[in-house]
């Protein structure tokens, strides 16, 4: 990146503006580092600035008039984004849960994977896997149910991958692994988790060609639309550092660091089992999902804080189902896990 950033102080450097999808080397990369044997190619790949803003293109191409399905618990930028263009009707008090939002209970008691038989048919289904906040992976038997799902009702899944570089067992990495699944899915992914580029901002999604609406015409087509008039593409140099991830010496790096947070997860799995509370995650994500039975997230998040200094995130954060439980993050030195471990181990032994 520091070259490239140098090498635009020199005529033969400089690079102005680049494909809105992105430079097509990376998506090359992507599509042969990432999703190999899935049958993504490079330009069903459109490179951009993050995950999240692209949840907020997709927002923009499906419209106000769709019903739309969501985890409970799972990432706000969701439920938020489909506020903000129309999609939710009114919040209710009592539940804490939009009116016009199917949310798909994914708690504990369910293996953190929705009842498909009693989920009401809609236009979106968002998924996270690995989930966050409760760091659960669906397997493949469960995609499988998903994308079948999915087929039956004329959904679209629109599949959050960030976390898929900490899978750790036979989980699949993408939904693209489960056949069928390019007809029904848009799969959206980031560099952020994996090769701690939140700041510097690069992400992708993939809109498979086969993916059509109930007209026959191609997804593809109208998002690569939304891309090119609302989006400039990627800095140049951050494609740059994207590719260097994607080397061998750089994506060997890139899975080192994973492996040294998938080790921090470990510790905090060990340290709050060992106070007797029920804890999920860890293994296949970063992060850890602590239960307080009968208790406040907010009030738990709270405790720590003021005790001990820690911050954590409280459950209720990412929707009613994240109450009672708080989210503990992997990404830290291994000494300040360390060190966070044992002040929680103090507080509630």
């Amino acid at each position: 990146m520091a070259e490239h950033a140098d090498a635009l102080s020199t005529t033969r450097g400089y690079r102005g503006y680049g494909a809105e999808q992105g430079n097509m080397e990376l998506r090359m990369a992507i599509a042969e580092t990432l999703y190999r044997g899935t049958g993504v190619k490079g330009n069903e790949i459109f490179v951009s600035d993050g995950a999240q803003c692209d949840i907020s293109r997709l927002q923009m191409l499906l419209g106000s008039n769709v019903k739309v399905a969501v985890q409970d618990p799972s990432f706000p930028a969701y439920i938020d984004t489909s506020v903000i263009v129309g999609q939710s009707g009114k919040l209710e008090d009592k539940t804490g849960k939009y009116s016009d939002i199917v949310y798909m209970n994914c708690g504990a008691e369910n293996n953190f994977f929705p009842d498909l038989s009693t989920t009401p048919r809609t236009d979106i289904i968002f998924f996270c896997s690995p989930n966050n906040p409760t760091g659960s992976a669906a397997s493949w038997q469960q995609l499988e149910q998903l994308v079948d799902f999915a087929k039956r009702n004329g959904s679209i899944i629109v599949y959050d991958s960030a976390y898929a570089a900490y899978i750790s067992d036979e989980s699949p990495r993408s939904i693209f692994e489960i056949p069928g699944a390019k007809e029904v899915a848009i799969e959206i992914s980031s560099f952020s988790k994996f090769a701690g580029f939140t700041g510097v901002r690069l992400g992708w999604t993939v809109v498979p060609e086969e993916l059509k609406y109930s007209n026959g015409f191609p997804v593809i087509e109208d998002f690569n639309r939304i891309v090119c008039t609302c989006f400039n593409g990627a800095s140049n140099i951050v494609q740059a550092g994207g590719l260097a991830c994607l080397s061998r010496d750089g994506y060997q790096a890139v899975c080192n660091v994973v492996d040294y947070y998938k080790e921090n997860a470990k510790i905090l799995v060990e340290a709050f089992a060992s106070l007797g509370l029920k804890v999920y995650g860890g293994k296949n994500a970063p992060y850890v999902w602590v239960h307080f039975p009968g208790m406040s997230s907010w009030s738990v998040f709270n405790e720590i804080l003021e005790k001990t200094h820690v911050v954590t995130v409280p459950g209720r954060g990412f929707g009613p189902g994240g109450e009672e439980y708080i989210r503990v993050s992997a990404f830290c030195h291994r000494e300040n896990m360390m060190e966070a471990s044992l002040r929680m181990k103090k507080l509630f032994r």
